[in-house]
């Protein structure tokens, strides 16, 4: 093992919490620059662990399997936020946890996510905390409908989530939440979404990939593609805030940030501190895509160039959707990414495509990165 702070050489182990797709890729990209994964993952048979060097199957309560796995690496990162704080606890005692923890306990609880974000200056959508009925009487009356009341912790791709448009759902809107600390969200007026690629260095270096257009199907992301619709002006706006909040959280890693287009400016939706779905274009937009640059980032390596050389749109499959695989493999400009998975289940992402889009006429040159 190195000591914390040091630069990781060929040959080093890096741990990965959690073993989904996210987890798979970046044991592909650790695997291209020499080192070698161990995956811990309580579940049996992940994606991840079809590509990694070893994987420790046992539950985050299980501590003497967690002092195992963390002793046999020279770094832990993560590919989803919510890990026990105890496990992370033991963890970190052993070996460092890049990013840090302060970045993973703000953005597992989305009051304290929204909260950060307000204290720095950025625009949110209006958030209230409930927890009782009489919190959600006051949060409507102040925030106004239409609203979302989502739980602060856990749920994603649109689950744990209640939208609110009359005053007689907020009943059944907080029986929803099954008694967990909740946050009222008031609805933004917004154009689109984008998102940026951000990465943080060791060395405090900052590199962004160019934002991504979202559009989301039943609450789970259908397509990003890049360019995103945005002025220049948008463009750089996004890529300074980016590195404001990365920069506020002394982080190292890739993040995601979500952002609303508004008439009044951009509105920052959510962060997610890992490599992000949203980001998966840079495997064919990019020299170094969002999977290296995070190994770069948590190895401490100097970060790689983001710079997109071609224009692209991401398609997530989805459950049944990956029936399309032979067809799409038939196309042109079409790369496939498989994640390994047995079975297609309704809203499982079984997989993704890129297809790099035809460059239009008298296209501007395309902007460097690495701010």
């Amino acid at each position: 093992m190195t000591e914390r702070g040091a630069t990781l050489g060929p040959g080093a182990t890096i741990g990965i919490l959690g073993g989904g797709q996210l987890g798979r890729m970046l044991s592909v990209a650790a695997s291209r620059l020499g080192f070698r994964c161990h995956v811990y993952e309580p579940a049996a048979n992940p994606p991840a662990a079809d590509v990694a060097h070893r994987t420790f199957t046992a539950p985050y309560e299980d501590h003497e399997a967690l002092a195992q796995f963390a002793k046999g690496v020279d770094v832990i990162t993560y590919e989803f936020e919510n890990v026990p704080t105890a496990a992370l606890d033991l963890l970190e005692s052993i070996v460092p946890i890049r990013p840090n923890r302060r970045a993973l306990a703000i953005s597992q609880d989305r009051l304290s996510e929204k909260a950060f974000l307000r204290d720095l200056g950025l625009a949110t959508a209006p958030f209230a905390p409930v927890d009782r009925a009489a919190d959600l009487d006051a949060a409507l009356a102040d925030i106004g409908m239409p609203a979302i009341l989502k739980t602060r912790r856990l749920g994603y791709d649109g689950k744990g989530q209640a939208r609110i448009t009359a005053a007689d759902q907020a009943g059944a809107a907080l029986a929803a939440m099954a008694g967990a600390p909740a946050i009222l969200e008031g609805f933004v007026t917004f154009s689109h979404e984008v998102s940026v690629i951000a990465a943080r260095g060791l060395d405090g270096r900052v590199a962004c990939y160019d934002p991504g257009e979202n559009v989301h199907r039943d609450g789970i992301l259908h397509t990003t593609t890049v360019p995103a619709r945005l002025s220049m002006a948008q463009q750089t706006d996004a890529v300074i805030l980016a590195g404001r909040i990365l920069n506020a959280l002394d982080y190292v890693g890739v993040m995601g940030v979500e952002l609303f287009v508004t008439p009044a400016g951009l509105v920052v939706n959510e962060i997610a501190p890992r490599v992000h779905n949203s980001g998966h274009w840079t495997q064919n937009g990019c020299v170094i895509d969002q999977f290296e640059q995070h190994i770069r980032a948590v190895a401490g390596w100097p970060l790689g160039d983001g710079s997109r050389h071609s224009d692209i749109e991401m398609l997530n499959l989805i459950g049944e959707d990956v029936a399309r695989v032979p067809e799409l493999a038939g196309r042109a400009d079409t790369a496939i990414h498989l994640y390994g998975k047995a079975e297609a289940r309704p809203g499982r992402k079984m997989g993704h495509v890129n297809r790099r889009l035809p460059q239009p006429l008298n296209a501007p040159p395309m902007s460097p990165r690495g701010r």
